[in-house]
Protein backbone atom coordinates (compact mmCIF):
# COMPACT_ATOMS: atom_id res chain seq x y z
CA UNK A 1 0.00 0.00 0.00
CA UNK A 2 2.88 2.40 0.72
CA UNK A 3 4.23 1.74 -2.76
CA UNK A 4 0.85 2.30 -4.43
CA UNK A 5 0.17 5.41 -2.36
CA UNK A 6 3.60 6.80 -3.30
CA UNK A 7 2.67 6.64 -6.97
CA UNK A 8 -0.04 9.25 -6.40
CA UNK A 9 1.62 11.51 -3.83
CA UNK A 10 3.48 14.30 -5.59
CA UNK A 11 3.70 16.87 -2.75
CA UNK A 12 6.66 16.76 -0.37
CA UNK A 13 6.09 18.84 2.76
CA UNK A 14 6.26 18.74 6.56
CA UNK A 15 3.97 20.39 9.10
CA UNK A 16 5.59 20.11 12.53
CA UNK A 17 3.03 19.01 15.11
CA UNK A 18 5.52 18.99 17.99
CA UNK A 19 7.88 21.43 19.63
CA UNK A 20 10.98 19.27 20.03
CA UNK A 21 11.77 17.89 16.55
CA UNK A 22 14.87 19.34 14.90
CA UNK A 23 15.20 17.03 11.85
CA UNK A 24 12.49 14.91 10.18
CA UNK A 25 13.00 12.57 7.21
CA UNK A 26 10.22 12.50 4.62
CA UNK A 27 8.90 8.89 4.40
CA UNK A 28 8.66 7.41 0.89
CA UNK A 29 8.58 3.79 -0.17
CA UNK A 30 12.01 2.91 -1.56
CA UNK A 31 12.91 6.64 -1.34
CA UNK A 32 11.36 7.07 -4.83
CA UNK A 33 10.35 10.63 -5.69
CA UNK A 34 8.73 11.53 -8.99
CA UNK A 35 10.40 14.09 -11.14
CA UNK A 36 8.03 17.03 -11.34
CA UNK A 37 6.75 16.63 -7.75
CA UNK A 38 6.14 19.78 -5.73
CA UNK A 39 8.35 20.55 -2.75
CA UNK A 40 6.91 22.91 -0.11
CA UNK A 41 9.38 24.37 2.39
CA UNK A 42 7.77 26.58 5.02
CA UNK A 43 9.25 29.42 7.02
CA UNK A 44 11.62 28.24 9.77
CA UNK A 45 12.48 25.16 7.65
CA UNK A 46 15.02 24.05 5.08
CA UNK A 47 14.89 20.85 2.99
CA UNK A 48 18.01 18.79 2.33
CA UNK A 49 18.28 16.12 -0.40
CA UNK A 50 20.67 13.21 0.22
CA UNK A 51 21.54 10.83 -2.63
CA UNK A 52 23.24 7.52 -1.79
CA UNK A 53 24.73 8.98 1.39
CA UNK A 54 25.98 12.12 -0.35
CA UNK A 55 24.40 15.49 0.48
CA UNK A 56 23.06 17.06 -2.70
CA UNK A 57 20.73 20.08 -2.72
CA UNK A 58 19.53 22.40 0.09
CA UNK A 59 16.25 24.31 -0.39
CA UNK A 60 15.28 27.46 1.48
CA UNK A 61 11.62 28.39 2.28
CA UNK A 62 9.44 28.40 -0.82
CA UNK A 63 7.60 26.12 -3.29
CA UNK A 64 9.60 24.22 -5.93
CA UNK A 65 8.81 21.92 -8.84
CA UNK A 66 11.42 19.19 -8.80
CA UNK A 67 13.11 19.13 -12.17
CA UNK A 68 16.63 19.17 -13.51
CA UNK A 69 16.50 22.95 -13.53
CA UNK A 70 15.71 23.16 -9.78
CA UNK A 71 18.03 20.29 -8.76
CA UNK A 72 21.47 21.31 -10.04
CA UNK A 73 23.63 19.14 -7.77
CA UNK A 74 21.41 16.05 -7.79
CA UNK A 75 21.00 16.30 -11.58
CA UNK A 76 24.78 16.34 -11.95
CA UNK A 77 25.15 13.33 -9.68
CA UNK A 78 22.48 11.37 -11.57
CA UNK A 79 23.73 12.35 -15.01
CA UNK A 80 20.19 13.02 -16.29
CA UNK A 81 19.60 14.67 -19.57
CA UNK A 82 17.46 17.77 -19.78
CA UNK A 83 13.77 16.91 -19.56
CA UNK A 84 14.16 13.47 -18.00
CA UNK A 85 10.91 12.80 -16.11
CA UNK A 86 11.30 9.33 -14.52
CA UNK A 87 11.29 8.84 -10.72
CA UNK A 88 14.57 9.22 -8.84
CA UNK A 89 15.73 7.93 -5.48
CA UNK A 90 16.75 10.39 -2.78
CA UNK A 91 16.19 11.00 0.93
CA UNK A 92 14.58 14.30 1.89
CA UNK A 93 15.30 15.75 5.36
CA UNK A 94 13.40 18.74 6.73
CA UNK A 95 15.45 20.76 9.24
CA UNK A 96 13.85 23.24 11.66
CA UNK A 97 15.68 26.57 11.78
CA UNK A 98 13.58 28.28 14.46
CA UNK A 99 14.96 28.84 17.96
CA UNK A 100 14.42 26.14 20.59
CA UNK A 101 14.08 28.08 23.84
CA UNK A 102 13.22 25.35 26.34
CA UNK A 103 16.78 24.20 27.15
CA UNK A 104 17.78 24.34 30.81
CA UNK A 105 21.26 24.09 32.29
CA UNK A 106 22.81 23.91 35.75
CA UNK A 107 26.07 23.03 37.50
CA UNK A 108 25.79 19.59 39.07
CA UNK A 109 29.07 20.22 40.94
CA UNK A 110 30.27 23.65 42.14
CA UNK A 111 32.71 25.67 40.05
CA UNK A 112 35.79 26.96 41.91
CA UNK A 113 36.68 30.62 41.31
CA UNK A 114 39.48 32.83 42.62
CA UNK A 115 38.03 36.06 44.04
CA UNK A 116 40.10 39.07 45.13
CA UNK A 117 38.09 39.58 48.35
CA UNK A 118 37.07 36.06 49.40
CA UNK A 119 39.87 33.97 47.91
CA UNK A 120 38.90 30.54 46.58
CA UNK A 121 35.11 30.37 46.33
CA UNK A 122 32.81 27.57 45.15
CA UNK A 123 29.78 28.80 43.17
CA UNK A 124 26.80 27.13 41.57
CA UNK A 125 24.69 28.54 38.74
CA UNK A 126 21.67 27.64 36.64
CA UNK A 127 19.58 29.17 33.87
CA UNK A 128 18.22 28.63 30.37
CA UNK A 129 19.46 28.99 26.80
CA UNK A 130 18.20 28.85 23.22
CA UNK A 131 19.65 26.79 20.36
CA UNK A 132 19.18 27.26 16.62
CA UNK A 133 20.31 25.41 13.50
CA UNK A 134 22.24 27.77 11.21
CA UNK A 135 23.86 25.19 8.91
CA UNK A 136 21.58 22.26 8.07
CA UNK A 137 24.19 20.45 5.99
CA UNK A 138 26.76 20.51 8.82
CA UNK A 139 24.14 19.30 11.29
CA UNK A 140 23.29 16.29 9.11
CA UNK A 141 26.95 15.43 8.64
CA UNK A 142 28.09 15.81 12.24
CA UNK A 143 25.12 14.86 14.46
CA UNK A 144 22.06 13.51 12.66
CA UNK A 145 23.46 10.96 10.23
CA UNK A 146 20.59 8.71 9.11
CA UNK A 147 18.33 9.35 12.11
CA UNK A 148 14.76 9.68 10.73
CA UNK A 149 13.67 11.95 13.60
CA UNK A 150 16.28 13.96 15.49
CA UNK A 151 14.89 15.58 18.67
CA UNK A 152 16.14 18.17 21.13
CA UNK A 153 16.67 15.56 23.85
CA UNK A 154 19.36 13.93 21.71
CA UNK A 155 21.51 17.06 21.66
CA UNK A 156 20.43 18.73 24.92
CA UNK A 157 22.75 16.77 27.22
CA UNK A 158 25.72 17.44 24.94
CA UNK A 159 24.99 21.17 25.04
CA UNK A 160 24.61 21.19 28.83
CA UNK A 161 27.97 19.48 29.35
CA UNK A 162 29.61 21.94 27.00
CA UNK A 163 28.09 24.88 28.91
CA UNK A 164 29.36 23.66 32.29
CA UNK A 165 32.86 23.16 30.85
CA UNK A 166 32.88 26.75 29.56
CA UNK A 167 31.22 28.38 32.59
CA UNK A 168 34.24 28.35 34.90
CA UNK A 169 36.60 29.84 32.33
CA UNK A 170 34.02 32.48 31.36
CA UNK A 171 33.47 33.58 34.98
CA UNK A 172 37.22 33.61 35.65
CA UNK A 173 38.04 35.52 32.47
CA UNK A 174 35.37 38.13 33.17
CA UNK A 175 37.36 39.50 36.14
CA UNK A 176 34.11 40.44 37.90
CA UNK A 177 34.26 40.36 41.74
CA UNK A 178 31.95 37.90 43.44
CA UNK A 179 29.78 40.67 44.91
CA UNK A 180 29.22 42.15 41.42
CA UNK A 181 28.30 38.94 39.58
CA UNK A 182 24.57 39.52 39.99
CA UNK A 183 24.82 42.91 38.26
CA UNK A 184 26.92 41.50 35.41
CA UNK A 185 24.94 38.32 34.64
CA UNK A 186 23.65 39.65 31.30
CA UNK A 187 27.13 40.53 30.06
CA UNK A 188 28.55 37.17 31.13
CA UNK A 189 25.63 35.40 29.42
CA UNK A 190 26.39 37.20 26.15
CA UNK A 191 30.07 36.20 26.37
CA UNK A 192 29.09 32.58 26.95
CA UNK A 193 26.65 32.64 24.01
CA UNK A 194 29.43 33.80 21.68
CA UNK A 195 31.91 31.24 23.02
CA UNK A 196 29.42 28.38 22.71
CA UNK A 197 28.39 29.41 19.19
CA UNK A 198 32.04 29.40 18.13
CA UNK A 199 32.57 25.98 19.73
CA UNK A 200 29.48 24.52 17.99
CA UNK A 201 30.08 26.09 14.56
CA UNK A 202 31.30 22.77 13.12
CA UNK A 203 27.96 21.12 14.00
CA UNK A 204 25.81 23.87 12.46
CA UNK A 205 24.25 24.90 15.81
CA UNK A 206 24.32 28.41 17.31
CA UNK A 207 23.40 29.66 20.79
CA UNK A 208 21.63 32.99 20.17
CA UNK A 209 20.42 33.45 23.77
CA UNK A 210 22.03 32.45 27.06
CA UNK A 211 20.53 33.41 30.42
CA UNK A 212 22.04 33.09 33.90
CA UNK A 213 19.12 33.08 36.33
CA UNK A 214 21.06 32.67 39.56
CA UNK A 215 24.61 32.35 40.92
CA UNK A 216 24.80 30.98 44.48
CA UNK A 217 27.67 30.57 46.95
CA UNK A 218 28.16 28.24 49.96
CA UNK A 219 26.44 29.18 53.27
CA UNK A 220 29.71 30.26 54.92
CA UNK A 221 30.38 32.77 52.14
CA UNK A 222 26.81 34.06 52.42
CA UNK A 223 27.38 34.53 56.16
CA UNK A 224 30.58 36.48 55.46
CA UNK A 225 28.74 38.70 52.97
CA UNK A 226 25.96 39.33 55.51
CA UNK A 227 28.52 40.21 58.17
CA UNK A 228 30.26 42.66 55.86
CA UNK A 229 26.91 44.24 55.01
CA UNK A 230 26.10 44.73 58.68
CA UNK A 231 29.52 46.25 59.30
CA UNK A 232 28.96 48.68 56.43
CA UNK A 233 25.58 49.66 57.90
CA UNK A 234 26.93 50.24 61.42
CA UNK A 235 29.80 52.36 60.11
CA UNK A 236 32.74 51.20 62.27
CA UNK A 237 34.00 48.20 64.20
CA UNK A 238 33.18 49.67 67.62
CA UNK A 239 29.52 50.01 66.71
CA UNK A 240 29.57 46.55 65.18
CA UNK A 241 30.89 45.06 68.45
CA UNK A 242 28.08 46.79 70.31
CA UNK A 243 25.59 45.40 67.82
CA UNK A 244 26.94 41.89 68.38
CA UNK A 245 26.58 42.32 72.14
CA UNK A 246 23.01 43.52 71.74
CA UNK A 247 22.18 40.55 69.51
CA UNK A 248 23.67 38.13 72.04
CA UNK A 249 21.53 39.37 74.96
CA UNK A 250 18.36 37.38 73.96
CA UNK A 251 20.49 34.27 73.41
CA UNK A 252 22.09 34.63 76.83
CA UNK A 253 18.70 35.08 78.47
CA UNK A 254 17.42 31.92 76.79
CA UNK A 255 20.54 29.93 77.81
CA UNK A 256 21.53 30.90 81.37
CA UNK A 257 24.87 29.59 82.62
CA UNK A 258 28.54 30.34 82.37
CA UNK A 259 28.29 31.84 78.89
CA UNK A 260 25.39 34.06 79.92
CA UNK A 261 27.20 35.24 83.08
CA UNK A 262 30.32 36.11 81.11
CA UNK A 263 28.26 37.87 78.47
CA UNK A 264 26.37 39.80 81.14
CA UNK A 265 29.65 40.87 82.71
CA UNK A 266 31.01 41.96 79.33
CA UNK A 267 27.86 43.92 78.47
CA UNK A 268 27.92 45.51 81.94
CA UNK A 269 31.50 46.61 81.42
CA UNK A 270 30.57 48.09 78.05
CA UNK A 271 27.60 49.95 79.55
CA UNK A 272 29.78 51.19 82.43
CA UNK A 273 32.30 52.55 79.98
CA UNK A 274 29.51 54.33 78.10
CA UNK A 275 28.22 55.87 81.38
CA UNK A 276 31.72 57.06 82.35
CA UNK A 277 32.19 58.55 78.90
CA UNK A 278 28.81 60.29 79.11
CA UNK A 279 29.60 61.62 82.62
CA UNK A 280 33.01 62.85 81.53
CA UNK A 281 31.41 64.52 78.54
CA UNK A 282 28.82 66.26 80.73
CA UNK A 283 31.51 67.45 83.19
CA UNK A 284 33.59 68.77 80.35
CA UNK A 285 30.57 70.60 78.98
CA UNK A 286 30.01 72.31 82.39
CA UNK A 287 33.53 73.83 82.43
CA UNK A 288 33.68 77.03 80.39
CA UNK A 289 36.06 76.78 77.48
CA UNK A 290 39.52 78.22 78.02
CA UNK A 291 41.49 79.96 75.30
CA UNK A 292 44.00 77.63 73.78
CA UNK A 293 47.35 79.22 72.95
CA UNK A 294 48.57 78.71 69.46
CA UNK A 295 51.21 75.96 69.43
CA UNK A 296 54.68 76.99 68.52
CA UNK A 297 56.10 75.50 65.38
CA UNK A 298 58.42 72.68 66.43
CA UNK A 299 62.01 72.77 65.45
CA UNK A 300 63.11 70.19 62.93
CA UNK A 301 64.98 68.32 65.65
CA UNK A 302 61.81 68.11 67.84
CA UNK A 303 59.73 66.15 65.29
CA UNK A 304 59.03 62.71 66.81
CA UNK A 305 59.43 59.53 64.77
CA UNK A 306 56.34 57.74 63.37
CA UNK A 307 54.24 55.77 65.84
CA UNK A 308 54.90 52.03 65.88
CA UNK A 309 52.34 49.87 64.11
CA UNK A 310 49.70 48.44 66.43
CA UNK A 311 49.71 44.62 66.64
CA UNK A 312 46.97 42.82 64.70
CA UNK A 313 45.31 39.96 66.60
CA UNK A 314 43.45 36.89 65.35
CA UNK A 315 41.07 34.89 67.55
CA UNK A 316 39.44 31.45 67.20
CA UNK A 317 35.65 31.46 67.70
CA UNK A 318 33.67 28.27 67.23
CA UNK A 319 36.55 26.62 65.41
CA UNK A 320 36.77 29.48 62.88
CA UNK A 321 39.50 32.10 62.54
CA UNK A 322 38.36 35.71 62.91
CA UNK A 323 40.30 38.95 62.60
CA UNK A 324 42.56 40.74 62.33
CA UNK A 325 41.60 43.06 65.25
CA UNK A 326 43.46 45.82 67.02
CA UNK A 327 43.45 46.03 70.83
CA UNK A 328 40.57 48.52 70.79
CA UNK A 329 38.41 46.12 68.80
CA UNK A 330 39.40 43.21 71.06
CA UNK A 331 37.68 45.03 73.94
CA UNK A 332 34.44 44.78 71.98
CA UNK A 333 35.07 41.06 71.45
CA UNK A 334 35.48 40.68 75.23
CA UNK A 335 32.20 42.51 75.75
CA UNK A 336 30.50 40.26 73.18
CA UNK A 337 31.78 37.13 74.90
CA UNK A 338 33.84 36.04 71.89
CA UNK A 339 37.18 36.59 73.68
CA UNK A 340 37.60 34.79 77.03
CA UNK A 341 40.58 33.60 79.02
CA UNK A 342 40.60 30.26 77.19
CA UNK A 343 40.12 31.66 73.69
CA UNK A 344 43.03 30.87 71.37
CA UNK A 345 44.77 33.99 70.01
CA UNK A 346 47.67 34.67 67.66
CA UNK A 347 49.60 37.63 66.28
CA UNK A 348 52.70 38.10 64.20
CA UNK A 349 55.73 36.94 66.17
CA UNK A 350 54.02 34.08 68.03
CA UNK A 351 55.18 30.56 67.28
CA UNK A 352 51.70 29.04 67.75
CA UNK A 353 48.17 29.82 68.94
CA UNK A 354 47.97 30.41 72.72
CA UNK A 355 45.13 30.85 75.25
CA UNK A 356 44.45 34.52 75.85
CA UNK A 357 45.30 34.40 79.58
CA UNK A 358 48.84 33.25 78.67
CA UNK A 359 49.56 36.32 76.54
CA UNK A 360 50.86 39.22 78.75
CA UNK A 361 49.73 41.90 76.26
CA UNK A 362 46.07 40.91 76.81
CA UNK A 363 46.17 40.82 80.61
CA UNK A 364 44.61 44.27 80.95
CA UNK A 365 41.70 43.35 78.66
CA UNK A 366 40.94 40.17 80.62
CA UNK A 367 41.41 41.64 84.08
CA UNK A 368 37.67 41.70 84.78
CA UNK A 369 36.83 38.43 82.98
CA UNK A 370 36.40 35.58 85.52
CA UNK A 371 38.08 32.22 84.93
CA UNK A 372 35.95 29.14 83.99
CA UNK A 373 33.90 27.70 86.82
CA UNK A 374 35.30 24.59 88.52
CA UNK A 375 33.52 21.27 87.86
CA UNK A 376 30.20 21.08 89.67
CA UNK A 377 29.31 18.09 91.87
Amino acid sequence: MDRIRGEFIDIIEWTDDGRDTIVWRFPRYGNEIKMGARLVVRESQVAVFVNEGLLADVYQPGTYTLSTRNMPVLSTLKGWKHGFESPFKAEVYFVTTRQFTDFKWGTQNPVILRDAEFGMVRVRAFGTFAAQVVDAAALLRELVGTDPQFRTEEVGEHLRRLIVSKLGSALGASGVPLLDLAARQDGIGQQLAKALTLELSATGIAIPRFYIENISVPPEVEAAIDTRSRMAITGNLDDYAKLQAADAIPLAAANPGTGGDALGLGVGMALGQRIVQSTSGAAAAAVPPQPVPAPAAPAPSDVPPPLPAAPRWFIAVGGQQQGPYDEGTLAGQVAAGNLTRTTLVWRSGQAAWQPADQVPELASLLADVPPPLPPQG
